[in-house]
């Protein structure tokens, strides 16, 4: 994933919780996922498909996310992922925690300021 302009590796992880996040709004398959990140983040973030595919597959071989194949807007064949039980939980669990490690660096990045 890469940021417009900008090549700043992402905090390791980073792409699972968004791909993670993205998924549990609805079965989607890889370019949506990677469309969405795009739009949602205002163009900011894009995933790449060297990046995009082996997070996928990590995460569905890790049981996070489960995939059946279906029919994509444009007709073909894509493979849909959504959310396992699994998934669910390990989402809640990095979303904690990203959002605990996000507020420790502003509280110093505001440190000093008035």
């Amino acid at each position: 994933m890469t940021a417009k302009s900008d090549k700043t590796d992402l905090l390791q992880g980073t792409l699972d919780l968004l791909i993670l996040k993205i998924v549990a709004l609805g079965p989607v398959h890889g370019y949506g996922i990677s469309q969405r990140i795009q739009q949602i983040s205002s163009e900011v973030l894009q995933v790449q498909q060297g990046s995009l595919y082996p997070a996928l597959h990590r995460l569905e071989k890790r049981g996070w996310l489960k995939a059946d194949w279906g029919e994509s807007d444009n007709g073909r064949q894509a493979k849909f992922y959504k959310l396992s039980a699994l998934g669910r939980r390990q989402f809640a669990a990095e979303e904690a925690s990203w959002l605990r490690l996000s507020q420790a660096v502003s509280l110093i990045l505001q440190t000093g300021r008035s």
